[in-house]
């Protein structure tokens, strides 16, 4: 009987991961999402790694994803709803509740430093950060 071997979660991928997955034990976030099935790509366009944010039945989790080739992280197959791509001091800004504000980053999608697709599944990143 061969179980699968778990994924090792690597490089920005582990670090979300260390700050979402507390998200599981929230009984709230559990009610929340538990008919939800959404997956968010968070693509630092300067690191090696890229998170896929895995939201399914009232659990999330991370997987990693090498960023190169782009092939890697098309929408054909990965199967994203939504896609956040930005430089990786954006996320550790925003991971680490850095000074960011709405305006900061509308300034950001109209100068093109942040890509943004599916922007309805991505907002839903802003309400998870509520839960902590």
């Amino acid at each position: 009987m061969a179980e699968e071997k778990k994924k090792r979660i690597k490089g920005f991928a582990k670090v979300v991961a260390k700050e979402v997955e507390v998200l599981n034990t929230i009984e709230q976030f559990k009610e929340d999402y538990k008919d939800s099935e959404l997956k968010i790509l968070l693509n630092p366009k300067d690191g090696k790694y890229a998170a896929l944010l895995v939201i399914d039945k009232g659990k999330i989790y991370v997987e990693s994803i090498e960023n190169n080739p782009k092939e890697n992280i098309k929408k054909r197959n990965v199967g994203w709803d939504g896609l956040l791509g930005a430089k990786m001091q954006f996320f550790v800004d925003l991971l680490g509740g850095g000074d960011i504000s709405m305006g900061s980053i509308i300034w950001k999608i109209l100068t093109f430093r942040i890509k943004i697709k599916g922007i309805k599944n991505v907002l839903t990143l802003l309400k998870l950060f509520e839960y902590e």
